[in-house]
């Protein structure tokens, strides 16, 4: 099988894949995750409001986007955010958003849901205690959230958003659907373009391999380290 293997296609490719589709994969990752993480945050804390119909708007949010297929979600978001951003601003036409920011409006949106989950239970994870203190000690709602409760569960649950970040990492190789030359994307086209489709696919899934590995080893370690003994 591998006696006609090219590996002179990879050599002669590898740098253009890296500085162009992983570059490019891993910005659309680190935004991803940051604008997710937040949202996700705001999200939590509205499915965790004693305000019913907050909490049950960010309920809503959450459970149709996570039963949603993302693919179909980056396809809405492509050709709907050039028309809700016209309307937005008043435009008679769509507005060229441009692929990347759509994509990165999807995933942060999508994301956010699954993180949202995440902080919900980092949050809930900490003693009543606590909140019982700040109480005590005058501390409004959002400082009591801001300075006591947030940055427990940022320390809990970071091996687990690290987790959620290499899932949302590999879901990135999506955005070849539209076309975009992400790290899939590049391989696909020096794939089509040489005729080595099984030496391009095969060096793209040993990258993945071995960084969704090196990161997962990572996570295990933060877990190890962060754990608060109780």
């Amino acid at each position: 099988m591998f006696s006609q293997f090219d590996f002179d296609v990879i050599a002669r490719s590898w740098l253009y894949l890296f500085q162009t589709g992983m570059v490019f994969t891993l910005e659309l990752t680190v935004l991803s995750m940051l604008g997710g993480v937040a949202l996700g945050t705001l999200l939590a804390l509205g499915r965790l409001s004693s305000f019913k119909p907050v909490a049950l708007l960010a309920a809503t949010y959450v459970n149709l986007i996570r039963a949603v297929p993302l693919v179909l979600v980056i396809f809405w978001f492509y050709f709907l955010v050039p028309y809700v951003a016209a309307w937005l601003i008043g435009a008679a036409e769509p507005v060229k958003v441009g692929t990347f920011l759509s994509a990165l409006i999807t995933f942060i949106l999508f994301q956010a849901a699954y993180y949202c989950e995440i902080m919900r239970g980092g949050i809930q994870a900490i003693s009543r205690g606590q909140l019982y203190a700040a109480q005590a000690l005058g501390m409004a709602y959002w400082q009591t959230m801001w300075l006591i409760v947030l940055p427990q569960a940022f320390r809990n649950m970071l091996p687990v958003l690290l987790t959620q970040t290499i899932v949302l990492f590999q879901d990135v190789s999506l955005v070849y659907v539209l076309s975009v030359p992400d790290f899939v994307g590049a391989a696909s086209k020096i794939a089509q373009r040489d005729g080595r489709l099984v030496e391009m696919y095969v060096f793209v899934a040993l990258v993945y391999l071995l960084l969704c590995c090196g990161l997962s080893w990572l996570a295990r370690r933060l877990q190890a380290r962060l754990a608060i003994i109780r």
